[in-house]
């Protein structure tokens, strides 16, 4: 008797990915159904790319006052051809910043996606403070026209211990609404992408629901402050491992 499994229907494969498979033909062209949707949605992550950061309305949906900062990318033109000022603080708004005994500092920063950040961003900081109730944590700060490394400058400022950025990612055909959140350990100018971890696709219902994404945040960040590190030597559930030692223990290799 054959028991092999039957095969699975191309309606169920469709249905598993919103990428874009089986959009069938008209003559030598896909269908207008299928070209209508592609415009839409690549002016969907256009649109996101350009849209401009609402740091009141964060604050509103926070319900709490924010520090507003800003890149020294000038203006939106300028942060699209110019990453590198993207990632560097404004030196008047250095004063804006006050260095205090902060375990964490939570930076919310458009990206390439403020329409992400609009979306997501406040759900996800109120929920993380929430679950570090215990920690010291600095005023949030909204930066604009910002990378992520701009993190790094604004917890040096503000002497956290760990900086937090919650940012609109790249946006893709299927997906222009995506939050990021990048994690760096005593943060720092010159910070490498590798001393850094990442919990990315923050946008339910197709991604990371709000609860879970600041659930792993949260745990990362507790196993940052045990381990004294973050980047590809942390992993997550590495809390679960408290017996390893902060770097500064460890003997100097031979």
């Amino acid at each position: 008797m054959d028991m092999a499994e039957p095969p699975v229907s191309l309606d169920r494969l469709t249905a598993l990915t919103p990428a874009r498979v089986r959009l069938g033909r008209s003559g030598s062209a896909m269908p207008t159904s299928a070209l209508l949707a592609f415009d839409l949605d690549h002016a969907c992550a256009r649109d996101a790319v350009h849209a401009e950061l609402d740091a009141k309305g964060l604050a509103e949906a926070l319900g709490r006052q924010v520090i507003t900062v800003h890149s020294r990318a000038d203006d939106r033109a300028t942060y699209l051809r110019r990453p590198d000022l993207g990632r560097l603080l404004r030196d008047e708004d250095a004063d804006k910043l006050i260095t205090g005994d902060h375990r964490l500092a939570i930076v919310i920063a458009d990206g390439l996606s403020a329409t992400a950040v609009h979306a997501h961003a406040a759900s996800v900081a109120a929920l993380l403070i929430e679950r570090l109730a215990d920690w010291r944590i600095a005023p949030v700060v909204v930066a604009r026209q910002a990378r992520v490394a701009i993190g790094d400058a604004i917890g040096v400022l503000l002497g956290a211990e760990l900086v937090v950025v919650l940012i609109g990612e790249r946006p893709g055909l299927s997906a222009p609404d995506s939050l990021g959140a990048y994690l760096t350990w005593q943060p720092r100018p010159g910070r490498l992408d590798s001393e850094r971890n990442c919990v990315s696709n923050i946008r339910p219902p197709h991604g990371l629901s709000y609860a879970t994404a600041a659930n792993t945040i949260a745990r990362l960040l507790r196993a940052a402050h045990a381990r004294g590190l973050t980047g590809i030597g942390l992993k997550d559930g590495a809390d679960l491992i408290p017996s390893l030692p902060r770097p500064a223990d460890r003997l100097p290799s031979a």
